[in-house]
């Protein structure tokens, strides 16, 4: 019942949209167990009912507005899909920051621009700093994973997922840029340069065009990076392996009559 106590008169809400995915609204009266509908005020001054078969069906929970746009979002009050996805587009739109942590987890949004946020007074600012004391970037993932492989001497593995288009590829070339720039490689961009080289010949077949990406790769990739007791980039390693068989095609013969 402590969730249900919430629903009251003036609680902020989202409902489900056609155009906008999800909207913001403000309950006009209480919500009592029982009641098949709900009063509502969008955000565009319109009321609304919104139907309840059940407690179950009722609407998320709108956050405090204290909480809008968070660097981390384990740190809003209800998290669900239009928290995030509303969280997300604050950051994006209003503060101009396409990253976002979720714990450990750092989530990117791809601007599909240049952005001047990869230079070496950013890595120089990230170096040898805490997660938790810098905005969300994806230097600060690497310095993370490279502090600790430095400090245990452990293989360390960073992740990097996402649809088609959604800038893995970029997202691994600013990783191993920070590598090389922190490690004190002579030539600081000649490591990461050489591997992504290589892509075009390794994903020169199997390739595939989806609705965001006309040369979509289906190979997943494994990077691995050499480094020498001092911390220093030696060398690296890039195996590739299929993923999506589904995805390669074949030329259908066609009779003629």
């Amino acid at each position: 019942m402590a969730t249900l106590e919430l629903y009251r008169k003036g609680a902020s809400v989202w409902v489900p949209d056609p155009d906008e995915v999800w909207v913001s609204a403000q309950l006009l009266q209480d919500y009592k167990p029982g009641e098949k509908q709900l009063l509502l005020q969008l955000s565009n001054g319109n009321e609304v009912h919104f139907p309840v078969g059940s407690p179950s069906d009722l609407p998320p929970l709108g956050n405090p507005d204290i909480l809008e746009g968070e660097n981390d979002l384990t740190a809003l009050s209800f998290l669900h899909e239009p928290a995030v996805l509303h969280n997300l587009q604050v950051r994006f739109l209003d503060y101009n920051n396409i990253y976002t942590y979720c714990g450990i987890v750092l989530v990117a949004i791809n601007p599909y621009d240049q952005l001047p946020i990869y230079g070496e007074e950013v890595i120089d600012a990230y170096s040898g700093q805490d997660m938790t004391d810098m905005e969300p970037h994806i230097f600060s993932v690497a310095e993370e994973a490279y502090r600790t492989m430095t400090r245990s001497g452990k293989n360390q593995s960073i992740i990097i997922s996402g649809e088609s288009g959604s800038g893995k590829t970029v997202s691994a070339k600013f990783t191993m840029r920070y590598f090389a720039v922190v490690g004190g490689a002579a030539q600081q961009t000649s490591v990461e340069e050489r591997v992504l080289a290589s892509n075009p010949i390794m994903e020169s077949i199997g390739n595939a065009k989806t609705t965001r990406n006309d040369n979509s790769s289906r190979f997943g990739k494994y990077i691995e990076i050499g480094f020498g007791r001092k911390g220093d980039i030696i060398g690296a390693n890039m195996r590739t392996y299929l993923l999506e068989k589904s995805r390669v095609v074949f030329q259908v013969n066609v009779g003629l009559r």
